[in-house]
């Protein structure tokens, strides 16, 4: 039995608690479920937005560590990767070190310092996590499991992770891995017919749009798209094939992830994809899905939200 737990961005009381009402305690030095066969598995973001980084990580490398639990990277991990890198060649930090980027990592920067030993040490472990993680019954992925994208990155990572030189070469925009990285962490974005110009929520003019990469029923820009404040002002026009056959197919295996900050009522975004972010990183609940092997169909009565 697995209990899958997404987002926790730094809200380490939120996954205490979660752990207690799933039925783990802390013993010999981990978080262990009674059932030796319960496992936990998480899909990434440990890190950023809460107050307590350092115990998020403590927990979740204990629980790794312990075999008690199996753990993927988000998008919050490889920016940090990135921004604790520097470049052999040029000096400058994969990341850049923006206002922006210190705003939006400042939390974490707290507890952990630019170059201090416990930030360098807990960065590396960070870069030992893999991109996605193919289960003999279900998969788990950051935020997209695009079935091309997996299988480049099958052919060219060990197991879903990256080296050393394959992170640099993902902070690179000119690289093909920069492209494979940023769908499986971030999800897919596709630019719209006729450069369309778009606004997003905080009134930047953009030609791309953010995909719902799970819906295979959508046949227009206004039904794919996510992460848009305002669907009327996107072109009422019929997708291009390409993207409709990038969705993931609904023979496939179920599929769990994160990374897009739900609110509201949780729902299935298919009959085999499931978003288990419902915002905890902020006043969201942390919640959880208990996935049984033998039973492959996904059901709601099996999510749990953790007050």
């Amino acid at each position: 039995m697995y209990d899958i737990i997404p987002d926790i961005h730094g809200q380490a009381g939120k996954l205490k608690g979660a752990l207690t009402s799933l039925g783990y305690v802390h013993k010999n030095g981990a978080w262990r479920h009674s059932d030796p066969k319960r496992t936990c598995v998480f899909l990434g973001d440990f890190i950023d937005r809460g107050p307590d980084n350092e115990a998020v990580i403590d927990i979740v490398r204990r629980m790794v560590d312990a075999g008690t639990a199996a753990a993927i990277m988000g998008n919050h991990e490889l920016n940090a990767i990135h921004f604790h890198t520097r470049d052999p060649k040029s000096g400058e930090p994969a990341r850049a070190h923006s206002a922006k980027n210190f705003k939006l990592h400042a939390s974490f920067l707290q507890e952990f310092p630019l170059e201090a030993p416990k930030t360098t040490e807990a960065i590396s472990w960070m870069m030992t996590l893999p991109l996605f993680i193919e289960f003999d019954t279900f998969r788990i992925v950051h935020a997209c499991w695009n079935e091309t994208v997996i299988d480049e990155l099958s052919k060219v990572t060990q197991n879903g992770r990256l080296t050393d030189e394959q992170f640099l070469l993902a902070a690179d925009k000119d690289s093909q891995l920069f492209s494979l990285v940023e769908t499986s962490t971030k999800g897919p974005e596709a630019t719209l017919p006729d450069d369309y110009l778009i606004y997003d929520k905080e009134g930047h003019g953009r030609y791309e749009v953010r995909l719902q990469w799970w819906n295979g029923s959508a046949s227009t820009w206004k039904q794919i798209a996510t992460s848009v404040p305002n669907l009327d002002q996107l072109p009422d026009k019929n997708l291009p094939k390409s993207i409709k056959q990038s969705v993931y197919p609904l023979q496939s295996k179920p599929v769990f992830f994160g990374h897009y900050w739900l609110t509201g009522k949780p729902v299935l975004q298919a009959k085999n994809a499931l978003c288990l972010d419902y915002s905890a990183g902020r006043d969201g609940p942390l919640v959880s899905y208990q996935f049984d092997p033998k039973i492959t169909s996904l059901d709601l009565k099996n999510l749990t939200t953790h007050s």
